[in-house]
């Protein structure tokens, strides 16, 4: 545990200037509409190099945004492209140290949820413990909640700029993008797995409390919201680098040679022989991205232009 902790999101390893980075503002290349464009791999472009982004009592590196080539049926948000040196370097240990009992109460509250889900659900954290199955039936659960604060925070400060007549900062893009992340790793699951009616009916009623209860809390406290959501982002990381020890260390041969699902090798340019490692290894890239930049946004004003916009 670092204390003061410094936060470095994976985009500040060496070979930041391939990346796409998840947090573009919107800016970009003006897709084309009617007009017969080949789609062809995207390469990055970098305009500027990084730089440091002081946030209370410790810093975190971000880069500007890098633009992909856009292609006329490419209608996503922007969002990261990973080269396979960025996956594997990537720290999966951060933790923000908790500065004050909001933050305390946000990282109990995460640890409670966290607990009593596990118990719920039959995870087990020894080795070897978990199946291809469990697993995927735990990560469709978590992606169903984990794609609601981003819509939700985006839907709180629309309308807030809408009513206040005033520019928002530059939040709502970031917010939005995770939020359609986060549904691309569901929709991704979902390409191999079907979930049954029980669960369909646990994640209506989950959604159901999660959303308006997220919601409300949005309106009083915002930060304290981020900061939840950078602890819950926390245990994701944690999750997904379980399941791919367990899959590099042979107690899950079913996905040792098991191709990444076509809605994957698009959305995150993968190889076409790519596997499902390297789509476990792309979405632990995502959530750790989230990680960071709900902690920054837990910790800085919500009137604070966001950090993360390309200079």
């Amino acid at each position: 545990m670092l204390n003061p902790v410094r936060v470095k999101s994976l985009i500040s390893v060496g070979s930041s200037s391939r990346i796409l980075s998840f947090f573009a503002s919107g800016h970009g290349q003006p897709r084309l509409f009617g007009t017969s464009v080949p789609r062809i791999r995207p390469s990055a472009v970098d305009l500027g190099h990084l730089h440091p982004i002081k946030v209370g009592h410790f810093e975190v590196t971000a880069p500007h945004a890098r633009l992909t080539t856009q292609t006329a049926d490419d209608y996503m948000q922007s969002h990261s492209i990973y080269t396979s040196e960025e996956v594997e370097e990537l720290n999966t240990t951060v933790h923000f140290t908790p500065q004050g009992l909001r933050d305390r109460a946000a990282m109990w509250a995460i640890t409670a949820v966290r607990r009593t889900f596990d118990v719920l659900s039959g995870y087990d954290e020894r080795p070897g413990k978990m199946s291809e199955n469990a697993f995927l039936t735990r990560m469709i659960f978590l992606e169903t909640v984990a794609g609601v604060p981003g819509m939700v925070a985006s839907m709180v400060r629309h309308f807030e700029s809408l009513r206040l007549m005033r520019r928002d900062g530059g939040w709502i893009h970031t917010l939005l993008a995770e939020a359609e992340n986060e549904r691309m790793h569901l929709l991704t699951f979902l390409a191999l797995k079907n979930p049954g009616v029980m669960m369909r009916f646990a994640v209506l009623a989950t959604q159901g409390v999660f959303f308006n209860t997220f919601f409300l809390a949005y309106l009083v406290a915002p930060s304290f919201c981020h900061r939840l959501v950078g602890y819950l982002e926390e245990e994701a990381v944690h999750t997904y680098t379980r399941a791919i020890s367990d899959l590099d260390a042979g107690f899950l041969p079913a996905w040792k040679t098991l191709a990444a699902p076509p809605i994957a090798v698009k959305y995150w340019r993968l190889p076409e022989d790519a596997k499902m490692r390297d789509v476990l290894l792309a979405i632990r890239a995502d959530e750790a991205i989230h990680r960071d930049a709900n902690h920054v946004f837990g910790s800085i004003d919500k009137e604070s232009p966001n950090p993360f916009v390309p200079k």
